[in-house]
């Protein structure tokens, strides 16, 4: 009995040790068996369902960058991601014809060696922006291989900004008569939020945090734990700029309201640059 348990094991082993045998290629015209789920993010879509997305006229792709840097004692270090995980649901929804692109957390933030800006201080990753710019080339190069018309680039920090622009420049320019590739500088219009803050009431009083309301708001809406609510309420630090967090339920009215300000913002320039 031992014997065959050592044999089996062996086996088992040797199995596991042993080269894989290559994947079946799946017939790309063949039927999707079950219904598709309803999302807009295609990290989280089956190759099916973004196939059959868009034969449905889907056609658009956003592919937004955020950063992991550090952002005050309140917000994580993924606060940009957060506020694209509800701003570029919110944007492809509103368009109708669009998919999102899974965020790009890797960004330019500071020098590694030695380290400035955000780089001084832990949890925040850094590349090259020829690493960052050569990422993006690559990520529009492969949705233009799959077919997408209309390439959105966006980026939710200023430092995100310049490589944007430049990457989008030269995938257009490339495409020729292929696909649109457009880099959207209204998205980043943090500036006018916080006037239609003040426009609405809202002013804010700086603290010298890299924080302030309008993210916070925004953030509130996908995870309070992204905002440490529960943590801040419990130590009487429920507050940023001046502006009072509590109740919850106000904060997250106020980041409905600003998603919907940056999204009319960005929907109106996104059908602007297709055409």
């Amino acid at each position: 009995m031992i014997r065959h348990l050592l044999v089996t094991s062996v086996a088992v082993v040797a199995g596991l040790a042993a080269p894989m045998p290559n994947p079946v290629s799946p017939d790309f015209n063949g039927k999707r068996p079950i219904a598709a789920a309803d999302t807009v993010f295609i990290a989280d879509m089956t190759w099916m369902e973004v196939r059959d997305a868009m034969k449905a006229g889907k056609d658009t792709v956003i592919i937004a960058t955020g950063g992991i840097e550090q952002n005050g004692p309140y917000l994580v270090a993924n606060k940009h991601g957060v506020v694209l995980e509800a701003m570029t649901e919110s944007i492809a929804r509103a368009l109708g014809n669009a998919l999102v692109a899974p965020i790009v957390d890797f960004v330019p933030e500071g020098d590694i060696q030695p380290p400035t800006v955000h780089m001084k201080y832990p949890s925040t990753v850094s590349v090259r922006e020829d690493t960052y710019r050569a990422l993006l080339t690559d990520i529009v190069a492969s949705y233009k291989t799959h077919g997408f018309r209309h390439i959105v680039l966006i980026g939710d920090s200023g430092g995100n900004q310049d490589g944007l622009k430049a990457v989008a420049a030269a995938q257009d320019e490339s495409a020729k008569k292929g696909p649109k590739v457009s880099f959207v500088p209204e998205y980043y219009n943090y500036g006018d939020v916080a006037k239609f803050l003040e426009a609405h009431g809202v002013k804010q009083v700086p603290e010298g945090l890299h924080d302030d309301f309008g993210i916070t708001a925004i953030m509130s809406t996908v995870d309070p734990d992204s905002i440490r609510a529960k943590q801040r309420k419990k130590a009487g630090k429920f507050t940023i700029n001046g502006i009072s967090l509590s109740p919850l339920k106000n904060t997250q009215k106020w980041g409905q309201a600003i998603i919907q300000f940056r999204t009319d913002v960005s929907v109106k320039a996104i059908r602007a640059a297709r055409k």
